[in-house]
């Protein structure tokens, strides 16, 4: 009895599925999907990203990080690790080549301090972009025209000869 229960079943789901799941409809959907304006703006939003972060990785690699390291007497933060074996080794690079485990907790901070460069990189730049936006709404104060004048004058001549307008 249980078995023709999970049969009934199961072919119930197949067509639910057969007709829900049709490769042309789901083809559909995804032409529609794509066609949509949001979807382009995001993949150019991920290009731009992408690139982004490889500019910002270098600010931190090559121009953050080196006076840091400097004023930490040439410490880099990338050779920061703890061997799990409980020997010394003299770098990373020795001690993954002896094939030991090891922390990297160097390795994290400076990701971390990548991650603090780049939020923050990503705020300012968000931060001037809204200010240029506020800026571009509000219209600059200009001349009134010809007939705002024309208009203004008839405005206040009726002003002038009918005092409870």
């Amino acid at each position: 009895m249980a078995s023709s229960f999970f049969k009934k079943n199961l072919e119930f789901l197949f067509v639910i599925a057969h007709q829900h799941l049709m490769p042309s409809r789901i083809l559909n959907e995804f032409k529609e999907f794509i066609s949509r304006g949001n979807v382009h703006d995001v993949a150019i939003g991920v290009l731009i990203g992408a690139t982004f972060g490889k500019i910002v990785n270098s600010l931190v690699n090559d121009i953050i990080m080196p006076p840091i390291g400097l004023l930490m007497n040439q410490i880099r933060f990338k050779d920061f690790f703890l061997p799990l074996d409980g020997n010394h080794y003299a770098s990373l690079g020795a001690a993954q080549k002896a094939g030991i485990p090891v922390i990297n907790y160097g390795n994290f901070i400076a990701d971390s301090l990548q991650f603090i460069l780049i939020a923050f990189v990503i705020f300012a730049v968000v931060k001037v972009i809204n200010i240029l936006k506020k800026n571009a709404a509000t219209p600059f104060a200009t001349a009134p025209t010809k007939t705002e004048l024309l208009l203004t004058e008839i405005r206040d001549e009726f002003k002038k000869h009918s005092p409870h307008l």
